[in-house]
């Protein structure tokens, strides 16, 4: 464990203690599991929730509940997943709009929206609060719910939130022509020239982005990436989603403070566990110090040679933290 020296931390803000008990070995060769699809009533109308599952060591086993990045899905958490079934079922859900998530009618894409749909499909679940785990957009969700519905979280742990950081650094990009594709009119040329990019070239420059060391990511995950860019390419609303979701995304970073994700985090009650790769391209670890500071019953876990996607890099050991809030939430 190591922590940033961007800010002085109060110590007990370090003090995340490590689970060892519970863990299978991992296995990189895993195939993601099956999903499913769920129909919730939003304030949109009807909405088909895909999401993931895998089980855990018994049907009654508490609920992990796990939201992905910009860009991502489910298929995010496969290994950490796998890595925490020895004690907790997880449900990998893909956002309205990503993975096979069709957004209905009328979806206006914020973290707020987000938040809703996954409250309704957590009051359909019935199984009380859960540990709730969000990277990147997901993170700025998990807090927008953790914050609102109390009720439905146990623990939370964000990995690399998506905390406001208006750096203008082209390297936090995939590729450099996103921003100018997402302006009208204008952008339609960079759209035709980010449309002639094949789907594995795209698994491997996201790889190159989220990660600290792409080379080590084993070459079927990013066949899986490709093949997924492959399925989105054939879904009309994928394209316009993650446009759309990013607009809003970039918009709630401009907003007063009084609404912004910082006032937020104020209002977790959740115990909180904050993960960070030192090594992120796409949000700054600077932010770290700050945002455990914020918590109520923040920690603070920052992973060196680790990037935006700790629990695809570091499985194992996001697992162990996890499982060490799960077990010390009480005492938080």
């Amino acid at each position: 464990m190591t922590t940033t020296s961007a800010a002085p931390l109060r110590r007990e803000l370090t003090r995340v203690p490590l689970a060892v008990d519970g863990i299978p070995p991992l296995d990189l060769t895993a195939t993601p599991p099956p999903g499913h699809c769920t129909v919730i009533d939003t304030r949109w109308g009807p909405l088909r929730l895909h999401a993931r599952e895998t089980p855990g060591p018994a049907p009654d086993a508490p609920i992990a509940v796990h939201l992905h990045g910009l860009a991502g899905s489910a298929t995010n958490w496969t290994d950490l997943s796998r890595q925490l079934s020895g004690r907790l079922r997880s449900i990998a859900v893909d956002l309205p709009g990503f993975g096979h998530s069709e957004p209905p009618p009328g979806f206006d894409f914020g973290r707020q929206a987000h938040a809703h749909v996954l409250a309704r499909y957590l009051d359909g679940l019935g199984a009380g609060p859960v540990h709730l785990t969000g990277n990147s957009f997901g993170g700025a969700v998990a807090v927008e719910l953790a914050a609102t519905r109390p009720d439905l979280v146990a623990t939370l742990t964000l990995i690399s939130p998506a905390m406001p950081d208006l750096r203008p650094d082209p390297r936090r990009l995939s590729d450099a022509r996103i921003v100018p594709a997402l302006l009208p009119v204008v952008g339609a040329r960079a759209r035709r020239r980010l449309a002639a990019v094949t789907p594995h070239e795209r698994a491997e420059r996201l790889m190159r982005l989220c990660f600290a060391e792409p080379d080590s990511v084993p070459a079927h995950r990013v066949a899986e990436a490709a093949e997924e860019f492959r399925e989105r390419e054939a879904l009309p609303w994928a394209g316009p989603s993650l446009g759309r979701t990013t607009t809003a995304l970039l918009l709630s970073w401009l907003v007063p403070p009084s609404r912004s994700l910082w006032w937020r985090l104020r209002q977790v009650a959740a115990p909180t566990l904050v993960v960070w790769g030192l090594a992120d391209r796409v949000v700054s670890a600077r932010k770290a110090p700050r945002t455990a500071a914020t918590l109520p019953r923040g920690r603070l876990l920052v992973l060196p040679r680790t990037g935006h996607v700790a629990q695809m890099e570091r499985p194992r050991m996001v697992a162990r933290a996890v499982l060490g809030l799960v077990d010390a939430d009480s005492s938080w």
